[in-house]
């Protein structure tokens, strides 16, 4: 029996191919299926069963058009009540072919309708798929769906989690959600362990009583992109295949056509968006988790015009968007010629260099990463506003007649954030290289310089003062 786990970094989600004896099992795969198709074919397996294990909140199921290209039969837990033909998962009905058999086990919590799926081979226990429900090192988030509902999800959550740790050690776990994910409720660990591992290791499997649990979970809920309101509706009424990727290039007459509603995205590296963009575009840069940006910060699916440079990968750009309902790729610019003398910009600056100079006491410093990160430590005298937030402007504090200088971790999301204050009138000066751990660092040293006074009398006797700086420098 072999597993392979495929990971989606962006998205923060592993699918799994679980095969033996020339049967496969594919659990949760996301919409780009070909990958997994791939997978199966490379060891030459018959994939006989493609498990969901809840209603995804994060991405377009891949499951529905997996089951379809191979033959296999498509599982979902009994109470999602899809518009669509499958086979319900009831607790404890097991599924099987042969050597291999699939047991739903139910577990809500992360969702109402949520079940992992313990894989056992021979009649043995082996693997157990969790989805959302028990993690690495945590466990899924029981607020997606709304408030209201968070707190009577938790305590679900607490039973499920629970009656999963009561499965024998040796059993693997291999959940959905991980690291980089959104849907944990707290930072989830490495992709994979153990019931024992995590009966040993695990914090919310240290709770002994139910309310303790519930208030451990929804302490400290970090904000989750706003795309996620539309996810569990299309995987209710059944995903349809992604769409084409030939997508056409695109003139400046013809952006202009498209009309308001379509949003400029420019995935180009972030020195390229500083030194000149199209007006009114947002620029998030593309490396894994550019779907996720996107889905928080443009209307959902609005028609999308791309700017890439040449070298770039356009099919990366479209098939992240795709994962996340974002089918109308209108076209893409790889040319910013016929926009030379319309291009906007702004200047940049490194985060050591944010104490020096005659403007480094008055600068409007803004800190444009996640509340968890404020929290954690900032530089004094700075403002928080969390990414998202500025998408209706960075409030009253600060002074729109002065510029306004971003920073983050690394400059990622300054520069998605320097796009945002642009829409409304703010002139944006980004910390493009470092972050605020930089800033910090640079900020310490500053304050450990002092100023001595020293005088002395030359051979005239004439006293004279001088002085002596002093730097100590932390190491």
């Amino acid at each position: 029996m072999e597993i392979v786990g495929i990971r989606t970094p962006g998205l923060g989600d592993t699918s799994y191919l679980l095969h033996h004896d020339g049967v496969g099992v594919l659990v949760d795969p996301q919409r780009d299926v070909e990958r997994f198709l791939t997978a199966a074919r490379d060891v030459d397996v018959d994939v006989r069963f493609v498990l969901e294990t809840h209603l995804h909140n994060d991405y377009v199921s891949g499951g529905r058009e997996a089951a379809r290209a191979t033959g296999a039969e498509l599982v979902l837990p009994a109470s999602a009540g899809v518009a669509f033909d499958h086979t319900p998962a009831f607790h404890h009905e097991e599924l099987g072919h042969g050597s291999v058999t699939v047991r739903p086990i139910h577990t809500p919590g992360h969702t109402p309708e949520h079940t992992s799926y313990l894989v056992l081979v021979e009649g043995e226990p082996v693997a157990l798929f969790s989805g959302g429900s028990l993690l690495v090192g945590s466990a899924g988030r029981t607020d997606l769906l709304g408030e209201q509902r968070a707190r009577q999800l938790a305590r679900l959550q607490f039973s499920s989690v629970n009656r999963l740790a009561a499965l024998p050690d040796h059993v693997g776990l291999h959940p959905t959600h991980g690291a980089g994910s959104f849907c944990t409720a707290s930072a989830a660990g490495r992709s994979t362990s153990t019931i024992g591992d995590e009966k040993r290791t695990n914090p919310v499997l240290s709770y002994r009583h139910v309310d303790e649990f519930v208030e451990s979970q929804l302490a400290g809920l970090q904000p989750y992109p706003s795309y996620y309101a539309h996810m569990g509706p299309i995987n209710l009424l059944g995903p349809e295949p992604p769409p084409n990727r030939d997508v056409p290039y695109l003139t400046a007459e013809q952006v202009h056509a498209l009309g308001s509603g379509a949003q400029v995205v420019d995935a180009r590296p972030r020195a390229d968006f500083a030194s000149g963009h199209i007006p009114g575009s947002l620029g998030i840069e593309l490396r894994n988790d550019f779907g996720v940006w996107v889905g928080w910060l443009v209307p959902f699916d609005s028609p999308i015009v791309l700017v890439l440079d040449p070298d770039q990968d356009a099919d990366e750009a479209i098939v992240q968007l795709a994962r996340i309902g974002f089918d109308h790729v209108a076209g893409i610019v790889k040319d910013l010629g016929e926009w030379q003398d319309a291009l906007a910009g702004y200047p940049t600056v490194a985060a050591p260099d944010l104490f020096t100079g005659e403007q480094s006491e008055s600068r409007q410093l803004l800190d444009v990463r996640s509340p968890a990160e404020w929290e954690g430590g900032h530089v004094p005298g700075s403002i928080h506003r969390y990414v998202p937030d500025l998408l209706e402007g960075p409030g009253e504090d600060l002074d729109p007649t002065l510029p306004i200088t971003l920073i983050c971790a690394t400059g990622y999301r300054a520069t998605i954030a320097a796009g945002l204050l642009e829409r409304h009138g703010y002139r944006p000066v980004v910390v493009a290289k470092g972050g605020v751990a930089d800033a910090l660092r640079q900020s310490s040293r500053r304050s450990l310089e002092h100023v001595f006074r020293i005088t002395y009398h030359d051979t005239g006797d004439q006293s004279r003062n001088c002085h002596l700086r002093l730097a100590i420098r932390s190491t």
